[in-house]
């Protein structure tokens, strides 16, 4: 699967993904500062998922009627760990869950997801 991580993605969990075989561009390697409007353009663009902590990309894409990413995987629970958000979507990845052409939220209780 093909990943665009935001900026606020930690780098250990990009460490994690990239080792696991996952093809992933970080935003903070590659244009850090960008807007998520060129973040959101950016994953149409290279048919990239977009991992985020950050809930704009919610307002973005369904208020303000943004063309869609293919997905967008919002965590709106940290962890304690800086893996912890990689090693939770490898886990869900691993369990068949289906995130392209949604908008999954994980909360620390489970996951949401809003289908385009």
């Amino acid at each position: 699967m093909h990943f665009l991580a935001n900026e606020n993605f930690p780098a250990p969990g990009i460490d994690l993904l990239r080792g696991a075989g996952h093809d992933l561009t970080s935003i903070r390697e590659a244009a850090p500062g960008v807007s998520d409007h060129v973040v959101i353009a950016t994953a149409r663009a290279e048919s990239r998922v977009i991992l985020t902590f950050d809930k704009d990309y919610g307002e973005i894409i369904f208020k303000e009627g943004i063309v869609d990413p293919p997905a967008v995987v919002f965590f709106r629970h940290r962890g304690k760990d800086p893996l912890a958000a990689a090693i939770l979507l490898m886990d869900l990845l691993a369990q068949g869950t289906t995130i392209l052409g949604r908008f999954t939220v994980i909360e620390e209780g489970g996951l949401r997801q809003r289908i385009y």
